[in-house]
């Protein structure tokens, strides 16, 4: 079939969109639903239809039905001292974002936080999770089950870890009851990749063994107490991903002069703002911004971009010590992965070369990055609010009135 026979196809609903792949390359597949999409709808297109990726490697992996590609302006942030026990250096971080002073307000507290010494990182707990939904005949049979799970746990982890050369069945904890619905948790440990797929064929496995030798049912494999790609206060209690923390001292004079502000200032917005406030409106993120630096990362990182969701649960402190600023961040739930899924796509394998963190045994220096960009962005927003700034830096970097 001729390309200009397959987009009159398309034009008249003889073939379907995802068939295209199944007649030509990839990338003449996305040329052709492009073409169609331009067509049915009398528009260019122009921008889409420019990329460098690998369309046929993409078309694989990353995505089904392609057209093209979107950009967005990458900027670069740094350098930022780190001292953690896998990031240890002075660090450029990509940053991918179309929110005008973004970039420049993390520069700004990677700046401060270098000249003060360097923002301490850890790592305090890695693991992924899925939770399946059994259904039994009574509560009786869940609390059974449940010590059924409980007791076999050493033969639950040897099914599980048969599926995987990298992943281990850390503990099936908590196994929640509703009536006769049991909810458990598996936790695993990915390695450096992200670790879903790994941790849902692995659960699978199980419950295959859980059915034959139970009267249970599974009714789903994922009933979100995982919980994946959603807020929620289990993750933030029991962790998720990478569960990281970082902090620094900044100095008075540093404070003053770079800051432009005073250490009781930001403690006072920090406690009216990300603990009282967050308080009073229900929110599951304590903190002012870490969705921005987190999603700002993983655009430029091939990371699922679904788990800022996640990333944006933590909490921040600030404490006036004699006019020092103590400032720290913790992100309990921070899914991401240095192999496999986008980090495959050119130029998120780029932007992990900048940070030094492309491929395997890297995961945990990107974590420790992740975090203190973390800091640097929320510590910088935080002193522009106590100085009254934060307008001022949104009118010269935002450009709200240009066209």
């Amino acid at each position: 079939m001729q390309k200009d026979d397959a987009i009159k196809k398309l034009g008249n609903g003889e073939i379907k969109l995802y068939e295209i792949d199944k007649l030509f390359s990839s990338t003449d597949a996305t040329n052709i639903r492009r073409e169609h999409i331009k067509r049915i709808k009398g528009i260019s297109l122009e921008n889409i239809s420019k990329y460098s990726l690998n369309m046929e490697k993409a078309s694989q992996k990353n995505i089904e039905n392609s057209i093209g590609t979107v950009q967005i302006p990458l900027g670069v942030t740094g350098p930022l001292k780190i001292s953690g026990k896998h990031a240890n250096g002075e660090f450029h971080i990509p940053i991918a974002t179309s929110e005008g002073a973004l970039v420049a307000s993390v520069n700004r507290g990677c700046s401060v936080i270098s000249k003060s010494g360097g923002v301490n990182t850890v790592i305090i707990a890695d693991k992924m999770t899925r939770a399946p939904v059994i259904q039994t005949n009574s509560i009786q049979e869940s609390l059974k089950l449940k010590n059924w799970i409980e007791n076999n746990f050493s033969r639950l982890k040897e099914v599980a870890e048969s599926t995987t050369s990298h992943g281990k069945l850390i503990k099936i904890d908590p196994i929640l009851i509703a009536g006769n619905y049991v909810y458990p948790r598996f936790n695993y440990s990915a390695g450096d990749s992200m670790g879903m797929n790994m941790v849902t064929i692995a659960t699978e496995k199980v419950l295959e063994l859980l059915e034959k030798e139970t009267d249970a049912d599974v009714v789903s494999l994922s009933a979100n107490v995982c919980v994946d790609k959603k807020p929620a206060y289990m993750n933030i209690i029991e962790g998720r991903g990478k569960s990281l923390m970082a902090d620094v001292l900044i100095p008075k004079e540093i404070v003053k002069d770079k800051l432009k502000t005073t250490a009781k200032s930001i403690e006072h917005v920090n406690t009216v703002k990300n603990l009282i406030g967050s308080a009073i409106s229900g929110s599951m993120g304590f903190n002012a911004h870490y969705a921005n630096i987190i999603g700002g990362l993983f655009l430029a990182t091939g990371q699922d971009i679904a788990h800022v969701v996640e990333g944006s649960l933590g909490i921040t402190t600030a404490e006036n010590r004699d006019g020092d600023l103590y400032f720290s961040v913790n992100i309990p739930d921070l899914p991401i992965a240095t192999v496999g899924g986008g980090t495959s796509l050119e130029t998120a394998r780029e932007s992990l070369e900048i940070l030094g963190v492309y491929g395997s045994g890297k995961v945990e220096k990107f974590g420790e990055i992740v975090i203190a960009t973390v800091l640097a962005g929320e510590l910088s927003l935080m002193a522009a609010l106590s100085a009254g700034h934060l307008a001022k830096a949104h009118k010269t970097h935002g450009r709200t009135n240009s066209q």
